[in-house]
């Protein structure tokens, strides 16, 4: 198929329109603002709607309302803009409708800056809001992938009736590749809102007032979702692992970089390979886990130690070694590789 030359935003939100959605509300924010840009002129060639909001508060309940209706709704921000987010999130998950969120993250905490980074971690996959909820969380490493878990994640999000985050950053948001676009996606979603609610009566909300009995059901319904979907749903890449006594556990661009740096050590007579996990929730901790026995573990990470949580939890080995980067910094090469020869 015809390759053609698209940064990572815009690759996002043309794969978005293709993959069905037809309603984006959002507020303009550094390293994502293309994709708003992007959706204001490309949705009213398809018959969609763009709204910019006045607030990333509002822009999250107009995807909560929009997709209530059942319509394939997103809305993208970065770091803080998502922080303002999480209550509708929360509402949102307990109300078991689907949509699609982006958050390119950037540096932090506070206002930070737009450099890019990943200790948006445990925000995404350990809630950020209130109550016991998950979001379903992606995390690509080239633009092309940036494409296809974005038509996935509409795939998901329906699936399961649940919204599904794409966990990126500033450098994957602004850079460009050949990409191949998929083709159009004819739309069939049927949201069935009396399943879980007792009854046919098409009330969509997630308040439960008695506590001794709706909204404890209603919580262990929830739970048994999210067992479900940890059972059925687990994306990794394993990187030159087969003869590896070492492995590095890296995500998104930290993963990219860390790539070229272990052929590197390969070169020079390191065996060392790479776990890179997709689906952040849920952590594909199984896999990794089977990967990972009797081998040396690494974390490369855009944060501190958040990823290393996940690794920890699933390998049961507090002795890993972490190479942190803070504050909207991007590993170079030769500081991975550096890290890796000294291992």
């Amino acid at each position: 198929m015809e390759k053609q030359l698209m940064k990572g935003n815009e690759a996002l939100a043309e794969a978005a329109v293709r993959a069905g959605c037809k309603y984006y509300f959002g507020y303009p924010i550094t390293p994502q603002n293309e994709i708003p840009a992007y959706m204001s002129k490309r949705l009213p060639e398809v018959g969609g709607i763009f709204i910019q909001a006045e607030s990333e508060v509002a822009s999250i309940n107009m995807v909560y309302g929009a997709a209530a209706a059942g319509v394939r709704a997103m809305t993208s921000s970065s770091s803080p803009g998502l922080s303002l987010m999480q209550e509708g999130l929360s509402y949102i998950a307990g109300a078991e409708i689907p949509c699609f969120i982006v958050n390119m993250m950037r540096g932090g905490p506070g206002l930070g800056n737009i450099g890019p980074s990943q200790a948006d971690y445990l925000q995404s996959t350990k809630g950020g809001g209130h109550g016991d909820y998950n979001l379903i969380v992606l995390a690509p490493h080239t633009v092309q992938e940036i494409i296809d878990l974005t038509v996935m994640s509409f795939d998901l999000a329906f699936k399961y009736r649940n919204p599904v985050m794409l966990l990126a950053d500033g450098v994957l948001a602004q850079m460009s590749e050949a990409v191949v676009l998929p083709d159009f996606v004819k739309v069939n979603d049927n949201i069935d809102f009396s399943v879980g609610r007792g009854g046919d009566q098409q009330v969509v909300h997630s308040l439960y007032l008695n506590p001794d009995d709706y909204l404890e059901r209603h919580n262990l319904h929830l739970q048994e979702k999210y067992r479900k979907i940890e059972s059925e749903l687990s994306l990794f890449e394993e990187y030159r692992i087969d003869d590896a006594d070492t492995i590095v556990v890296a995500y998104g661009i930290s993963a990219r970089i860390a790539k070229s740096s272990i052929d590197h050590a390969r070169e020079n007579g390191k065996k060392i390979g790479m776990f890179r996990p997709i689906t952040l929730w849920p952590f594909p901790s199984k896999e990794l886990e089977k990967v990972a026995k009797g081998k040396k573990l690494a974390v490369i990470e855009m944060a501190h130690n958040q990823l290393e949580q996940d690794v920890k939890l699933a390998t049961c080995n507090p002795n890993i070694l972490s190479l942190n980067k803070l504050g909207g910094m991007v590993f170079s090469e030769e500081e991975i590789q550096d890290f890796l020869m000294k291992i």
